[in-house]
């Protein structure tokens, strides 16, 4: 019978036929070291020693290195010796692969110095700093136009790409709700971007990161607790965010409601400003006439669509505002934000008359330093 089969399994070897089968076996194992030894010298001779695939120097120069999203270690490693910032690739993997915190490594531009060592590659690729111009950051309450000139000037993709892409709002991703309005749905956050990136991409991220904060608070299933939908309650979200202070957000959230439920209208400046297209927060009387459905003296309910983009406090104050019977909020101080609030008329005639104060004292110490 063949002992080929036996050969072939992980089990012990049969009993040897003849005396010397000891002697030969033992010397083809030594062959097999022996071999195995000369090809890890010839590795190590064509290679280098650890040592010789390390630059030196501690760096110099500066040089951007561009790293896509998917990019493995070993990709990651190529491109920095292709750049010079490394002497190997492998080097560059070896460290990485010891060090946990190399798995944060994200998609961006980074700033590196050439002939640098792995290890100090590793760190500076690890530092925020050196990617910072890899960043979007877009702050809460950016209406959709100021994302698109965020977006923009952070990515060097031109405002009528973002433009295009928001005319074909059913491929970013929006919750059905939504209904195709892309206002609102920005969310504000810190992004890193690759730099490969379309306009399309970036604002299909801008909806994820929302759909993400909208799971996290729950508005689809909250928004009944305050007798909305969720789309309103956005709305909701956008006006505190316009309107007041984050500590404020609850307080305020509850006079909209409290103004909604007595059918008063809420005369928002923030709305007004946003239908003429400014930033304003003091408008005279021909502006607070401004024919427009986001004009909240002359309409009552709430404005059609979201005038930002809220970000997660805002949202969490509009599903679960104070308890109060408050119809009326002045922010009596517009350097601080301080806004206080009223129950009645005659409490908001007072806390008027605080804003105005304040704003002539502003007014006055702005003109005796030049205006500066």
């Amino acid at each position: 019978m063949s002992q080929l089969g036996p050969l072939m399994t992980d089990g012990p070897l049969p009993p040897s036929r003849h005396s010397s089968s000891w002697t030969k076996r033992i010397v083809a194992l030594v062959s097999v070291a022996v071999a195995a030894a000369m090809i890890l010298v010839s590795v190590q001779l064509l290679r280098g020693s650890p040592e010789e695939q390390e630059f030196a120097g501690g760096g110099t120069g500066e040089v951007t290195v561009v790293v896509a999203r998917g990019d493995t270690l070993t990709e990651i490693a190529g491109k920095l010796e292709d750049a010079g910032v490394i002497l190997a690739a492998e080097s560059f993997v070896n460290a990485a692969s010891v060090d946990e915190r190399a798995g944060s490594i994200g998609p961006g531009k980074y700033t590196m110095l050439r002939q640098m060592n792995s290890v100090d590659a590793l760190e500076l690729m690890l530092d925020p700093e050196s990617r910072a111009d890899s960043r979007l950051v877009l702050p809460e309450g950016l209406r959709l136009e100021q994302t698109v000139e965020a977006a923009s000037a952070a990515t060097d993709i031109p405002k009528r790409d973002f433009q295009a892409a928001l005319r074909a709002p059913e491929t970013l991703g929006l919750p059905a709700w939504a209904k195709e309005r892309p206002e609102g749905f920005m969310f504000p956050a810190t992004y890193d971007v690759a730099g490969d990136e379309t306009a399309e991409e970036l604002l299909q991220g801008f909806v994820r990161r929302f759909n993400q904060a909208s799971v996290e608070v729950g508005l689809e299933e909250r928004a009944s607790d305050v007798g909305l939908k969720p789309y309103k309650v956005l709305i909701v979200a956008s006006l505190l965010q316009a309107e007041v202070q984050p500590n404020d957000f609850a307080k305020a959230a509850r006079v909209i409601y409290n103004r909604l439920d007595q059918k008063m209208p809420l005369q928002l400046d923030s709305t007004v400003s946003f239908a003429l297209g400014i930033n304003d927060i003091l408008l005279d009387a021909d502006q607070l006439g401004t024919d427009s459905p986001y004009n909240t003296y002359q309409n009552k309910g709430l404005p059609p669509r979201p005038i930002n983009s809220p970000g997660e406090a805002a949202i969490e104050a509009a599903l679960n505002p104070a308890k109060g019977d408050w119809l009326y909020f002045v922010t009596v101080d517009p350097a601080t934000g301080e806004t206080k609030f009223a129950k009645d008329y005659d409490r908001f005639l007072v806390l008027k008359k605080q804003f105005q104060d304040n704003l002539a004292k502003s007014e006055q110490q702005s003109e005796d330093t030049g205006g500066e």
